[in-house]
């Protein structure tokens, strides 16, 4: 066991949805999905998504990619990874997650590619 980490979950978000609203909340949901296997791992998980999706719907942003999701979406994200231990890649290709992951790398932090690597929290 291990002491518990905050561990971003980076996945893909836009990739592959053509922006269609379901396949975009798929998304959302498979992350929050291994955040809640996370937190009963022992850690706390986080997701830009939880973060940057009320802020752009605050910001009034009409779709994904717009001038408002650029200013938001990923810097959130990128904020984020900096008070994070730890990165949980998930999903299929993502240009977004897979930078989240170099960044991580870069920022000398743990980084997981499947659940089954991140040790339990004490």
């Amino acid at each position: 066991m291990t002491a518990s980490q905050m561990i971003l979950v980076a996945g893909p978000y836009r990739s592959g949805t053509g922006d269609d609203p379901g396949k975009l909340a798929a998304n959302v949901r498979a992350m929050n999905e291994a955040a809640l296997a996370l937190f009963r791992a022992g850690h706390l998980p986080v997701t830009g998504e939880a973060l940057a999706l009320p802020l752009l719907e605050t910001a009034g942003s009409a779709h994904p990619g717009d001038p408002l999701f650029q200013e938001i979406f990923h810097p959130v994200a990128e904020q984020l990874l900096t008070r994070c231990d730890a990165v949980l890649r998930i999903g299929g290709a993502s240009e977004g997650a897979d930078r989240m992951v170099a960044q991580a790398r870069d920022q000398g932090k743990d980084v997981y590619t499947s659940l089954a690597d991140v040790p339990a929290a004490r």
